[in-house]
């Protein structure tokens, strides 16, 4: 599936929260998940090159988690990325399959999710990211055939707007490189 998507940082959550009980958008009950990211050997930001990412999702510590793997691959040059998913039944034989196609463990990411199904094609994600001082508000769209990225693009920046929240914080970047980034500037 081809998809786009914004993400923006959100500086004051109850205020966001508030804006959107206004306008009547409740969140689904919180996952809780954890991706592994792996990584091809020479993998390169900007090069198009697909990730892997094996997530773990939880809804409650007493029902069973549930196991995704995921294909990302970002086009930079058009903002769409491209996503296929799958449910795993046997999280070990996966990684293990993904190792000995050479592709090595790059970072995890734990996080906190609340969801709101806006359509069969949309959705808004509230992120709280282990290691990231403030929460993330994500919208994702996918992609139809006679789709304009920039226009899509547009009506999502719009849609932030809703919540007031601009340009502002807002990134392209997934979560591990945000945590990346966070851990460079910690050690300087």
């Amino acid at each position: 599936m081809k998809r786009v998507a914004v993400k923006v940082e959100v500086p004051d959550l109850p205020e966001l929260e508030r804006r959107m009980n206004e306008i009547s958008l409740e969140f689904e009950p919180t996952l809780y998940q954890h991706d592994r990211i792996f990584i091809q050997r020479g993998f390169k930001r900007g090069m198009n090159m697909p990730r892997m990412v094996m997530r773990t999702e939880m809804s409650a510590a007493d029902k069973p988690a549930v196991y995704k793997l995921m294909l990302k691959r970002h086009i930079e040059d058009s903002g769409i990325e491209i996503v296929y998913r799958s449910m795993v039944g046997d999280y070990t034989e996966i990684v293990g399959i993904l190792q000995q196609m050479g592709f090595v463990l790059d970072s995890e990411v734990s996080r906190k999710r609340r969801k709101i199904e806006l359509s069969e094609t949309s959705r808004i994600y509230l992120d709280k990211v282990d290691g990231l001082a403030n929460a993330y508000l994500k919208i994702e769209t996918a992609l139809g055939p006679d789709d304009k990225v920039s226009d899509v693009v547009a009506d999502l920046k719009r849609t932030l707007k809703l919540f007031h929240l601009g340009n502002d914080g807002l990134t392209q970047k997934p979560y591990f490189e945000l945590l990346k980034n966070r851990d460079i500037i910690e050690a300087k």
